[in-house]
């Protein structure tokens, strides 16, 4: 008979926001914590359940797995979805398939917070407003102050184009997927 393992980490009070998941032994980096769980929905739905305009305070359990698709953590979900955000993060979020896994980016050390760059996705639209919606706790020293993906830097062009090489891989990380309903609008 097989035995189900024990999630490594255990559900407690947050220095970053609320509620936070402290690990309870050394996960190695590499290694998968948790797969992040929920409801499947589309983005109208997404839209109807979370309107950003009527929020106090940002907060949501969305989750984009690709243009069409999004997990709620909030309905049948599981205790990923406490796993608060970090600028300077010790796990990620990995897409595989419809399916979205966090993974250790280094070795976590039992006490550690958990947490992962959630890089809302962050567009030309987005203003100082967005900014203090979207606002970060994490208190890191390189913390930029929000919890959306950092500014994208223009490149200098010395006017020859350039060809980038594209590489297939099995796993796609996750950056810049995990948003809000409005953001998710924003995706499509």
């Amino acid at each position: 008979m097989a035995t189900v393992k024990e999630q490594p980490f255990v559900l407690r009070k947050s220095a970053i926001q609320g509620t936070g998941a402290f690990a309870t032994r050394t996960i190695r980096r590499g290694q998968r914590i948790i797969e992040y769980t929920g409801e499947h929905i589309d983005n109208d739905e997404a839209d109807r359940r979370y309107d950003d305009e009527k929020m106090k305070r940002h907060h949501t359990f969305l989750f984009i797995v690709n243009d069409d698709e999004i997990i709620d953590g909030a309905v049948n979900g599981n205790d990923s979805r406490f796993i608060n955000h970090s600028c300077e993060p010790n796990a990620e979020a990995v897409i595989e398939g419809k399916q979205i896994f966090i993974y250790a980016l280094r070795t976590i050390r039992p006490g550690d917070e958990i947490a992962y760059d959630y890089q809302y996705e962050r567009t030309d639209e987005h203003t100082d407003a967005d900014e203090k919606f979207y606002k970060c706790l994490c208190g890191a020293p390189n913390c930029r102050g929000s919890i959306l993906a950092p500014p994208k830097k223009k490149r200098k062009t010395s006017g020859r184009k350039r060809v980038r090489k594209t590489v297939k891989k099995t796993r796609t990380t996750n950056a810049g997927k995990k948003r809000g309903a409005r953001d998710a609008r924003r995706a499509r």
